[in-house]
């Protein structure tokens, strides 16, 4: 007794796979399935028993392959994934692209290089954490110190100063980055030092972190246990205090083993009192210094030449300066303040613009299709 079904159809998918391998498989399948009568005829059945078990182990080889070849085929068509039809995240109106068919190339080379050629570049205050929340200002890093119950009135006040002039400063679009550049150098330099008359105490971080308003961006915890899970690098850069951005991010439980941070840290005497700060100092519009300076952090990732990277101010798009060998790079900015007279200029700049947006629910989308 033998099925002459399989038999038949083993006949035909070789026949068809000879002729057209790229294809026959799958259009065996269908083909046959239509055609052929599954029935038991021993009439039909081959001369020998071992005959008829070559042809059904030959269908069920056949028959995996094919379905391997559709399932290959699918992804591929997903790989390249059209932005509004395919990834309704960015149908958004807090998202503006000034060239979706680029970006799309972008993400369609990110997808392709997979897990394997992956980094994050990103920077926190306003990026990774939210600049407001129900209409209320968000701390920076900065700002966490400044509220606290550890600085005096007298010296909160001189801080407070300081930001309503140097801010205007910073955002100012009349200014280029170089006219900028000066100011930002005294905000910190004056920040840095009054900071240090305070004589903080360093293990009052933690309390002060968790009694501040300060929140990460919806979406956080999707966006770094997924890069942890495929132990996708994680390199943050900022111009924030780097003491308490690593204590954000730990109670938060998303400081994992992947993430690098490069910040402006503190340093402390014997007893955690603050007595100045280690390094060259890092402010907005000097990240390009900053990267070049961690060329050997990335000549470790020489094999990941897609980045994705993720910032709040024109200041940030040098951030991925120390990385040599570059394939593909998307560049996501957040926009979070004098939106008429930037957007412009952050749409020339960035590949894809959120326009106050305080999610990373786009970040996740595109991490979704690459991993």
């Amino acid at each position: 007794m033998c099925v002459t079904g399989p038999w038949g159809f083993a006949r035909g998918l070789v026949r068809l796979y000879l002729e057209t391998p790229s294809t026959a498989p799958c259009a065996a399948i269908l083909v046959f399935l239509k055609q052929e009568e599954f029935s038991f005829a021993s009439a039909a059945a081959p001369a020998k028993p071992s005959a008829c078990m070559q042809a059904l182990r030959l269908w069920t080889l056949l028959a995996t392959y094919a379905v391997a070849v559709g399932q290959n085929q699918g992804q591929k068509n997903q790989e390249c994934p059209k932005l509004n039809a395919q990834m309704p995240e960015f149908q958004k109106k807090t998202v503006h692209i000034k060239d979706p068919g680029r970006v799309e190339e972008i993400i369609c080379g990110l997808i392709k290089g997979g897990a394997a050629k992956l980094q994050i570049i990103t920077d926190f205050d306003m990026t990774l954490s939210r600049f407001s929340y129900n209409g209320k200002r968000c701390p920076t890093c900065h700002n966490i110190i400044d509220n606290s119950k550890l600085i005096t009135e007298e010296c909160r006040k001189k801080l407070l100063q300081l930001k309503e002039t140097y801010y205007a400063i910073e955002i100012d679009p009349a200014l280029t980055i170089d006219e900028k550049y000066p100011y930002m150098v005294e905000w910190y330099n004056k920040s840095h030092a009054l900071l240090i008359e305070q004589g903080l105490q360093k293990d009052k971080f933690a309390e002060i972190v968790r009694e501040s308003d300060v929140m990460l961006k919806e979406g956080y915890e999707n966006f770094f246990d997924k890069l942890s899970e495929h132990n996708i690098p994680v390199f943050i850069f900022s111009a924030g205090i780097g003491d308490i951005l690593e204590e954000v991010i730990h109670q938060a439980g998303v400081y994992h083993s992947n993430v690098k941070v490069v910040s402006n840290f503190m340093d402390f005497d014997e007893n955690g009192i603050l007595k100045g700060f280690k390094g060259e100092l890092i402010h907005v519009y000097n990240k390009h210094d900053g990267a070049l300076k961690n060329t050997e952090y990335f000549k470790q990732l020489k094999d990941n030449s897609n980045i994705i990277l993720l910032g709040d101010s024109q200041g940030d798009l040098s951030m991925a300066d120390g990385v040599a060998n570059v394939e593909h790079i998307l560049k996501i900015g957040y926009l979070n303040d004098k939106v008429d007279e930037l957007l412009e200029k952050y749409m020339d700049s960035y590949d894809i613009v959120l326009v106050k947006d305080e999610s990373l629910e786009v970040a996740n989308s595109i991490l979704q299709k690459i991993l």
